[in-house]
């Protein structure tokens, strides 16, 4: 549930007045994309949404196939990452929104033709068990014979931010494939999604992760015994994304939507959900780490975007698909 402070107000919106039925198709956990929609709705009354929500390479997996068809169904997607975004822009299947509200937005975090917006900062961290380990402030540190079996690890066929990662790392001289290797050599599977990952470090069962940290800070919070670093080695990051499909079947309810998750109670909403938003009037949630201490990494993402088949290729051979 969302803090019972935060309220958005239909009149808010009220110069807009889209209707009829809006199709989401979003990688956000079920409980968040629920409020989400949610509040959404409640912005915006008159709008019907129906959502559907998978790993992000599962949600491209069915886009494309229905657009083999001709019949895409969504609207607008809120997916993990801009490879799998900027692909598709590619392929000049998203529509431009020229008129998006972004005077408080850093342009870093949106795509230079406006076809896809990030809409919160998600850094991929090292997590650790509290009660089994101890804090490793190195990638490298942390892929080494002692933690053999004991690393989980989301994989980049499934999560988009584990795919971003891999992109972001085989491109840092500092980690580079021979992170990768490393990982296989010791028995790590990287499989599913940070969820799956997160839920086995805080139950003991592995004792690192390799997890997004606004899913490890609410979990600490929850009082779960983990915790997190921030290698020095630089972490990659993912905005999650919202995109206007080109063949969008209601333009205004799209619109809206991305008018609302780039609006000051749209991101005053992701800090509700507990994670750290782009809009620079609105602060990070508590038990953030200040931006300007992480070295964030960025990957070149057309380069991602004409190499992924071959990267993925390489790693599924690697870890066995």
């Amino acid at each position: 549930m969302l803090a019972s402070g935060f309220v958005i107000s239909a009149a808010s919106f009220a110069d807009e007045a889209p209707a009829g039925k809006l199709v989401v198709y979003t990688s956000q956990a079920p409980e968040i994309a629920q409020q989400t929609m949610d509040a959404f709705k409640a912005a915006y009354p008159n709008v019907q949404v129906e959502w559907t929500r998978n790993g992000t390479t599962q949600l491209m997996n069915v886009l494309r196939t229905e657009m083999m068809s001709g019949e895409a169904k969504p609207d607008v997607l809120l997916i993990a990452d801009a490879i799998n975004l900027g692909a598709l822009k590619n392929e000049n299947h998203l529509y431009s929104y020229s008129d998006a509200p972004l005077s408080h937005i850093n342009p870093s975090f949106y795509d230079k033709d406006k076809t896809f917006f990030g809409t919160k900062i998600i850094a991929t961290v090292i997590a650790y068990n509290t009660q089994h380990a101890q804090p490793i402030d190195s990638w490298n540190a942390l892929a080494v014979e002692a933690n053999k079996g004991q690393i989980a690890v989301p994989s980049p066929l499934y999560s988009g931010a584990a795919l971003y990662k891999l992109h972001t790392d085989i491109n840092t001289p500092s980690i580079g494939w021979s992170f990768y290797k490393k990982l296989a050599a010791i028995g790590i599977a990287p499989q599913g999604g940070n969820g799956p990952a997160l839920k086995a470090v805080a139950s003991g069962l592995d004792k690192y992760g390799i997890i997004t940290d606004a899913d490890v800070i609410l979990a600490k919070k929850k009082g779960s015994p983990v915790d997190l670093v921030y290698p020095k080695e630089g972490v990659s990051y993912v905005t999650e994304p919202v995109a206007i499909m080109k063949t969008a079947h209601n333009l205004p309810a799209a619109k809206a939507f991305v008018n609302f998750m780039l609006s000051e109670p749209g991101q005053k909403l992701v800090v509700e959900q507990g994670n750290r938003p782009v809009d620079d009037r609105v602060s990070a949630p508590a038990g953030f780490t200040p931006i300007n201490k992480i070295k964030l990494l960025s990957p070149d993402v057309a380069k991602a975007i004409k190499e992924d088949a071959a990267v993925r290729d390489r790693f599924s051979a690697l870890f066995g698909g």
